[in-house]
């Protein structure tokens, strides 16, 4: 049996005039729905606007230029932070210049290397960034290929030039204030008393006061240069009979962190100013000797002008005029000038003080051993090494035909790039994956 259709719902029929509205209904859907796109587009347009004038175009300006190669903003936040990571953020406004000499010196080594045939590719610097766990950017790229560079020139270049052996010579050796005081330790040596422990006592030369006790052991010429940094004693060192101990020898480019002052207080017009005359001389012997000159009747300014070693006495030939307790000349001239009980119009005796350096001493030197071709210890090479790597560094930046441009790393975009680094630190609250 034939099933019945189902009757058709008849069409709705619109009148002119509800149509009419429907169409202007359906115009105004469609101009809400395309504003409100345009809305949208407007508001991302604005963002990414905002975006990149605001962190695109200012993290890739320029802001330093080696010769022919440019460092952006970005780069140099890199290396900002990692900066700051490892000296802490409070440190980070200093920090600030420094970084970008640290960039200016490494892209002018390695420009320098490269001329030598000395580079690190950028698979060995991905790799030293992997495997100390640093997260890779190119600032950290730039910084541990600098350092790797300049262990390369070190060793691949640099180390060639070191001889693995040389003319050596075993020295003790301690410079002292005076003739007489050189002549006194010379008559203990005699009697079997030890170099050394009278080093300890008397010398006035870094390092034998400091950190050998006159025994420098066995070394090369060029690192006594470094140690003694006087001519006299290394001539001596190298050239005297082994066993021998030198007379005293006198060096006038010798300084000690000694002096003898001697004074005389004219008058003092107040508890706190006193007018004196001044003497700062490099040895007791001497002094002793000045003073005796002094009382004589002998005049002070030739005196001042041969022998002070304090310069506004030695310019004012003797006269320092009214001095002050403010002034704070040093612990021992105030506690004579000043002082109540000290006797107007008499030259002290020599009052001792180290706060200054004077010039001129007498050399010590015990030739115990020289030999001519005896193998330099590893840590005289890397001294060595290391001289002849920051000779070659120190032309390299003097060198006028480098063009250093770093005009757009003015203090504005320092302060930007410092705040934008500080939000990527963890010290400060920052989040580095943001």
């Amino acid at each position: 049996m034939a099933k019945k259709k189902k009757a058709e719902k008849p069409k709705r029929e619109f009148t002119r005039r509800q149509l009419s509205h429907l169409q202007k209904q359906r115009r105004r859907q469609r101009i809400i729905f395309f504003g409100g796109i345009a809305v949208i587009a407007a508001v991302v347009v604005i963002i990414l606007v905002g975006w990149i004038m605001g962190e695109y175009v200012p993290m890739h300006r320029t802001v330093l230029k080696v010769n022919d190669t440019e460092f952006n903003m970005s780069y140099y936040i890199d290396v900002l932070k990692i900066a700051a990571e490892n000296q802490g953020t409070s440190e980070i406004n200093r920090l600030a210049g420094s970084v970008s000499q640290q960039i200016i010196q490494d892209e002018l080594i390695r420009q320098a290397a490269e001329k030598l045939g000395i580079t690190v590719s950028d698979k060995e610097i991905k790799e030293t960034l992997k495997n100390a766990d640093i997260p890779e950017n190119d600032g950290a790229a730039g910084l541990v290929g600098g350092q790797m560079l300049k262990d390369r020139l070190k060793t691949d270049y640099f180390g060639s030039q070191v001889p693995k052996s040389d003319e050596q010579a075993h020295v003790l050796a301690m410079l002292v204030e005076s003739e007489r005081v050189a002549l006194e330790i010379t008559e203990r040596l005699q009697n079997s008393e030890n170099f050394t422990a009278l080093a300890g006592e008397f010398a006035q030369n870094y390092y034998s006061k400091n950190i050998n006790q006159g025994d420098f052991g066995w070394h090369p010429r060029d690192i006594y240069e470094y140690q003694l940094n006087n001519a006299i004693p290394i001539e001596y060192a190298f050239n005297a009979e082994i066993g021998t101990l030198s007379a005293p020898l006198f060096d006038a480019d010798a300084y000690m962190q000694l002096g003898y002052w001697l004074l005389r207080v004219n008058d003092r017009p107040s508890e706190d100013s006193a007018n004196v005359s001044a003497l700062l001389i490099n040895s007791r012997e001497l002094a002793e000797g000045i003073k005796e000159r002094l009382e004589d009747g002998e005049d002070l300014g030739p005196i001042a002008d041969e022998y002070s070693n304090y310069s506004p006495s030695q310019e004012m030939h003797g006269e320092l005029g009214l001095v002050h307790v403010s002034e704070e000349i040093s612990a021992s001239f105030d506690d004579y000038a000043f002082n109540p009980e000290t006797v107007l119009g008499e030259w002290s005796d020599p009052i001792f003080d180290d706060t200054y350096w004077t010039e001129g001493g007498y050399w010590l030197v015990e030739v115990v051993g020289r030999e001519e071709d005896r193998k330099i210890d590893r840590e005289d090479r890397d001294y060595l090494i290391e001289q002849l790597f920051n000779d070659w560094m120190t032309g390299i930046t003097a060198d006028i035909e480098n063009i250093v441009d770093d005009i757009n790393l003015t203090e504005e975009s320092q302060q930007w790039a410092i705040d934008r680094a500080l939000k990527d630190l963890p010290e400060a609250g920052g989040n580095r994956n943001e």
